[in-house]
């Protein structure tokens, strides 16, 4: 498939920003991250690519410890409303955003989560009209990705869909499934497996006798990798596609060489970010996390600030229309203010780690 996410590599075009008004009054950003507890590193990486960001430009950083508790959301809008900021980053927590949002919306002060994913929490920001735009993704992005994906590139394969049992991968291939049907393909097996065993023999056997050789595994990387080092040694070649859950660490089985997964890319790996991981490598920051994310988020506040001539009343129905040029690549956002492209690739393990990809072998 060429070019499964090519437009991330762009560069982002506005009239507005090629040529920004001079803002009087430098722009004030306020960072809600977690500094301190079990998230702090979060925090950190969010704070230092805020701040690379920010270096040599008029922009005037504030942070605000985010706890996470129910009860936390009033206090922290509270504390960016009397350090006077324009915009606010971060929001890692549905509970600091619901509760700081109404308080945020009457200060006419816009937000952007860089982590939040509950589609019900943006559909509540929407229904009372605060002001919240999303730079992650949503819990339905991974879906569709998936989705796009193999009716893309599998609808001619015999294709089989798996999944461990537990709730989270049963509804999420469930809705894969729902979703190929409605489009015309129809999987040739549907089945789920036990997790965590020591070998997967009889769902390889299960796999040959059904004729799947282009396989979506709702699992572990532990059990996908056993999956395939069983395959290999059985003689069954099959393709393997996993989810996010694939990006998690090492296991006692390595993955095999190919295994593909949908999932978010370290946006420190990919071109729009090179001057950035200079910039961050330079002084020691290593790029990964949230620190492009935090930079991007930065660029966008200074994009809409200027496309609003420095008027911070403005800034949200800047952020609503225009296109951003930064670290993560173009970004603009939907009228559900949710990333217009979505942001999970296409990845195949090496190796040694996962890398995009960009042209599939057809």
């Amino acid at each position: 498939m060429k070019s499964f996410h090519a437009c991330l590599l762009g560069v982002a075009v506005s009239a507005l920003a090629l040529s920004p008004a001079i803002a009087a009054d430098p722009l004030k950003i306020g960072i809600v991250a977690p500094v301190t507890g079990d998230y702090a590193i979060l925090g950190q990486q969010t704070l230092d690519g805020a701040g690379l960001a920010a270096r040599n430009h008029d922009i005037v950083l504030t942070t605000v410890d985010e706890s996470c508790t129910d009860d936390s959301g009033t206090a922290i809008a509270d504390a960016l409303t009397a350090e006077g900021v324009d915009i606010a980053i971060g929001f890692f927590c549905s509970e600091t955003i619901r509760g700081a949002m109404p308080a945020l919306k009457q200060a006419g002060i816009p937000a952007i989560t860089l982590s939040a994913r509950s589609m019900p929490l943006m559909a509540t920001a929407l229904e009372n009209g605060w002001p919240l735009f999303r730079l992650a993704p949503n819990d339905q992005d991974e879906i569709d990705a998936i989705v796009k994906f193999i009716m893309g590139e599998w609808s001619d394969k015999p294709v089989a869909l798996l999944d461990d049992g537990t709730i989270y991968f049963r509804e999420m291939i469930n809705s894969v499934r729902n979703a190929l049907e409605e489009r015309g393909l129809k999987p040739v097996l549907t089945d789920t497996f036990r997790p965590a065993q020591e070998q997967q023999l009889s769902l390889v056997r299960r796999l040959a006798q059904a004729g799947a050789n282009h396989v979506l595994v709702g699992g572990t990387r532990s059990d996908v990798a056993i999956l395939a080092r069983d395959a290999r040694q059985a003689g069954v070649n099959l393709t393997l596609l996993g989810t996010e859950a694939m990006r998690a660490q090492q296991t006692d089985v390595p993955l095999e060489p190919g295994v593909l997964a949908i999932a978010l890319v370290e946006y420190g790996e990919l071109p729009p970010s090179a001057a950035l991981v200079e910039q961050a490598e330079s002084v020691n920051i290593i790029p990964e996390g949230y620190v492009v994310p935090a930079a991007a988020a930065v660029d966008v506040a200074e994009g809409a600030y200027a496309a609003a001539g420095g008027d911070p009343a403005r800034l949200a129905a800047m952020l609503a229309t225009q296109t951003f040029d930064t670290p993560m690549g173009p970004v603009a956002f939907t009228e559900g203010h949710e990333l217009a492209e979505n942001p999970y690739f296409l990845m195949r393990w090496q190796g040694q780690q996962f890398v995009p990809v960009f042209d599939s072998d057809r």
